[in-house]
């Protein structure tokens, strides 16, 4: 049994401090929030995630999971600490690093031995080199350590799968000796470990997230071409997913990317690049073709319904994806805020994001499920793919609506059998026109047709 402490209990600190409690360790989960401490004391949750909440009250009945404001009391046994604290984009997309700093600080005032600090948060390239300088400037008195860097590739709503069933485990440290000690930790995961240079290992994260926000936006741009040539999108994206080179993994056209990572990470990796001499034309054109969607699904309803004013829209999901009640970044606000702002009246339904968008747009009206949602509405856009949305009764749905207009921002529905039911429906590259007559041949003039 090791001794562990990991400071930050948001989505990557929680999930990994109650992952490595289940394998066995002794696990201290510190944070400075009180509230989400004595919430955390009680076995409630500060996030959702599927199955997180049964793991956290069954480690904290073992007694291999606590959690604590206090540094003296986490460190005071702790072999291992995990700095597991956000990293928000500051103005200029600089990744914000004031919280990794604070912990550093606080980790050297009251270490009372050898440690061995684990940076999980996405950090600049650099940063482990600079939480070193850190804890050594500000401890009373020399005591070893050592800093490893081991990002996180969690997603969330599969983040326990993904911590159990890592596809690798990143280790860069410039002490082998600590790389060794935090690999035998991981051992029971039975993962792939590799052990780049400390820089490499922060480079790997900033550029596998680029790599996938880039895919997203690849095929969103796809899909407007699709759009353009009748094509659907899906049935390209599949073509394409069998290709091994490609995959299929985020090959899903729509609203494009959202959250707590891609977003920031992007513009953090942009930063890096500019400040040190490189333009990053291709990171820039991923984040502009990125922000487009939104207003492109905004554009989508009006080509639909016409103007704005007066009219009711509601928003099916609210967060930025499935299981998981994460509204940063979430394409559903600026969608409703640009609704909003040209007089319409916006109603949402999701499982689990309400609460928190709520406060975040009080403007917005909150339905209790898909059916009151649809009750009066103008149009419909689908914002987040719960399987719930996937299952409704469309007949119904259908009846429900003031006017029957479905823009589906996430592809969840076939085009044909919405139209069958009597809905103007427009997806995202389906390669469909307005009220959702199929684009054939006979709309082109013969010339253009090769």
């Amino acid at each position: 049994m090791k001794r562990i402490t990991v400071i930050g209990v948001g989505y990557v600190g929680l999930v990994t401090g109650s992952c490595f409690a289940d394998l066995g360790n002794r696990v201290i989960g510190l944070d400075i929030n009180e509230e989400k401490i004595e919430g955390l004391k009680q076995a409630i949750l500060p996030i959702y995630e599927p199955g997180l909440e049964e793991m956290v009250a069954r480690n904290m009945s073992a007694g291999r999971l606590t959690f604590t404001t206090s540094y003296a009391e986490a460190l005071k046994d702790a072999e291992f600490v995990f700095i597991a604290v956000g990293t928000p984009s500051g103005v200029d997309g600089e990744a914000d690093l004031q919280h990794v700093r604070a912990a550093a600080i606080d980790i050297a005032k009251v270490m009372v031995k050898p440690l061995i600090v684990i940076n999980k948060s996405t950090v600049p390239v650099g940063t482990g080199d600079w939480v070193a300088d850190i804890i050594h400037a500000h401890q009373p008195k020399p005591i070893p350590f050592s800093v490893v860097s081991c990002p996180e590739f969690l997603r969330e709503g599969s983040a326990i799968s993904d911590f159990m069933n890592q596809a690798r485990t990143v280790l860069g440290s410039l002490d082998p000796d600590a790389a060794e000690k935090v690999a035998q930790l991981h051992l029971p995961l039975r993962t792939p470990i590799m052990r780049p240079d400390l820089r490499a290992a922060d480079m790997i994260k900033y550029a596998s997230n680029a790599f996938l926000a880039t895919k997203i936006s690849f095929i969103n741009e796809i899909a407007n071409i699709c759009e353009m040539l009748g094509a659907d999108v899906k049935e390209v994206a599949t073509g394409m997913g069998y290709d091994p080179r490609i995959g299929s993994q985020f090959l899903d056209a729509g609203l494009g990317y959202g959250g707590s990572c891609f977003p920031k990470d992007v513009k953090a990796l942009a930063y890096m690049a500019n400040k040190n001499g490189n333009r990053s034309r291709l990171l820039k054109a991923v984040m502009e073709i990125n922000s487009e969607r939104r207003k492109l699904i905004v554009e989508k309803t009006r080509q639909a319904i016409g103007d704005f004013s007066g009219k009711v829209i509601g928003l099916l999901g609210l967060t930025f994806k499935p299981n998981t009640d994460d509204l940063r970044d979430a394409p559903s606000l600026e969608i409703a805020q640009l609704l909003i702002a040209e007089g319409a009246q916006v109603r949402a339904y999701d499982p689990v994001g309400m609460p928190g968008a709520k406060v975040l747009n009080p403007e917005i009206e909150m339905a209790s499920d898909a059916y009151t949602l649809a009750k009066g509405c103008d149009a419909i856009i689908v914002n987040t793919e719960w399987n719930e949305f996937k299952h409704v009764d469309l007949k119904r749905i259908q009846k429900a609506m003031r006017q029957p207009v479905v823009i589906d921002g996430r592809n969840i529905y076939d085009p044909a059998q919405m139209t069958a039911l009597g809905f103007c429906y427009m997806g995202v590259g389906r390669g469909y026109l307005k009220g959702g007559r199929p684009l054939s041949s006979s709309s082109s003039k013969e010339e253009d047709v090769a």
